[in-house]
């Protein structure tokens, strides 16, 4: 495992975290989470990285190890797109030459880059992302937004209690976090007919956080659709979810 940081295209400076030699796979965490959290802790990254693969787990700004910045300004409109549009030419990565990973708001960000042309990967895993988180964004924004103004007095008996204490665990700068929220849009779903590379759509049995994934995977021109043990907040955590990106990107 390997760390560096690269300076973005505003001067922001971003963590990415490496394992293993061979086809580079970029893995995009979710929102409050952290490539430590999402792909190293479970031994997603170490199962690829096994198998041959690079896994590149950059931290988003204001999560894990990158700097999360105070200054509006920071955080223009398809801000993380933009972060790992550097990243990939940091890395000096061409058309179809890595493939592509996100979970949640990693998902997120792959569908806005991808369908916009931004992004170009061989393959493209969407784990834990349905329609709705993608054209209702707003909707689960303001949850987000709500976790983060009433931090203080959100209670146990409240359905925002696990989000709250979950942004809690992971040190998020709660100043910064509601700026990066305002910076997200909501995708046009007719952009995803532009998503023409193979495509996994992979969620938990029992996640519908994001709306259906099902669903989403039905609007992609090439996408197949597979299940996983688990809700949102615990899907990521199982070894199924790892062996199932694993399947699709060794194809």
């Amino acid at each position: 495992m390997s760390l560096e940081h690269f300076t973005s295209f505003d001067g922001t400076a971003i963590a990415v975290h490496s394992e293993g030699e061979g086809r580079p796979v970029i893995l995009l965490h979710g929102l409050f989470s952290s490539a430590h959290m999402n792909w190293i802790k479970w031994g997603h990254a170490a199962r690829l990285a096994e198998a041959g693969f690079r896994a590149i787990m950059p931290d988003f700004r204001v999560h894990g190890e990158s700097e999360a910045p105070q200054d509006p300004s920071r955080y223009p409109p398809g801000v993380l797109v933009r972060d790992v549009a550097a990243l990939i030419d940091h890395l000096g990565l061409a058309e179809g030459e890595y493939d592509l990973c996100g979970f949640s708001l990693g998902a997120r960000t792959s569908v806005h880059g991808c369908a916009t042309g931004v992004f170009a990967p061989r393959r493209l895993v969407l784990a834990g992302m349905g329609v709705s988180g993608l054209a209702d964004w707003k909707r689960r924004a303001g949850f987000f937004t709500r976790v983060i103004d009433e931090f203080e007095t959100i209670t146990r008996d409240d359905p925002a209690w696990l989000s709250r204490q979950f942004l809690k665990s992971q040190g998020v700068d709660r100043v910064a976090a509601r700026l990066l929220l305002g910076a997200f849009e909501d995708l046009d779903l007719a952009g995803l007919a532009n998503i023409t590379m193979p495509t996994l759509v992979i969620c938990g049995e029992k996640d519908q956080d994001n709306g259906s994934a099902r669903d989403l995977a039905d609007l992609l021109p090439a996408a197949t659709y597979e299940e996983v043990p688990g809700g949102h907040l615990d899907s990521a955590t199982k070894p199924e979810l790892g062996e199932g990106i694993l399947r699709f990107l060794a194809a």
